[in-house]
């Protein structure tokens, strides 16, 4: 039998051909879970849900603030993967707990909020108008207003998990649902926002918010 010498260094890549196969079904995986309190000073403190989607391709949603890039990188290399390997970074809008990282993914197609760029090469798409921008056939961007004005979601069809929304701030935590002022106090538009919500929670089995865990969406049943 021939031994062949494994390069490690090419562990990412191996990663990144797996999960482009055709048909490859999706995962989504909180890396980092997201925080926002008040400490006992007095202070707010906060950063951003960091999120890896897995499948055709591989889709990382928001970068956490620059205090997060050794956590970031070290996440990634656990789970085979280099920034090399990131083909698209979302960003769902454009404050430091969310972008804090972007550098790290050069090469990747990247957007943030409402522009998408590779490079200095911009695509306009009518995110304005409502539309959504579509990766495949399982992962889209749909334009979610009202945290900011130009706030994006990462929606996920999986095979496990149902549909997935990465939603970022449009839901600070899952505890928001039961106290409106954990979003409503830090919405540039409450009512627009409101209605991201709405739509959001229609669709999706699960969804990442953008300052804790994922959870479940609880679905309303008429009664029988």
């Amino acid at each position: 039998m021939i031994k062949t010498r494994f390069d490690w260094s090419a562990r990412g890549h191996l990663g990144q051909l797996r999960a482009m196969e055709d048909g490859s079904p999706y995962k989504v995986t909180v890396l980092k879970e997201g925080y926002s309190y008040l400490d006992d000073g007095g202070q707010f403190r906060a950063d951003g849900t960091i999120t890896l989607v897995q499948g055709r391709h591989v889709i990382l949603v928001d970068t956490g603030g620059p205090q997060d890039k050794d956590t970031l990188l070290q996440q990634l290399a656990f789970h085979g993967l280099n920034p090399q390997d990131v083909q698209y970074v979302v960003c769902t809008h454009g404050h430091v707990d969310h972008v804090g990282n972007l550098n790290l993914f050069p090469d990747a197609t990247h957007i943030v909020s409402f522009d998408i760029c590779k490079g200095d090469v911009y695509t306009d798409h009518p995110f304005k108008q409502g539309a959504a921008y579509t990766i495949d056939e399982q992962v889209s961007v749909i334009p979610t207003p009202g945290h900011t004005g130009a706030d994006v979601s990462l929606v996920v069809r999986t095979e496990t998990q149902g549909t997935v929304v990465v939603a970022g701030d449009l839901f600070e935590k899952e505890a928001d649902q039961t106290d409106p002022s954990l979003w409503q106090d830090v919405s540039e538009n409450p009512s627009q926002q409101a209605e991201g919500r709405k739509r959001v929670l229609a669709m999706a089995d699960f969804i990442v918010p953008g300052h804790g865990a994922m959870f479940k969406v609880q679905k309303k049943t008429d009664p029988s």
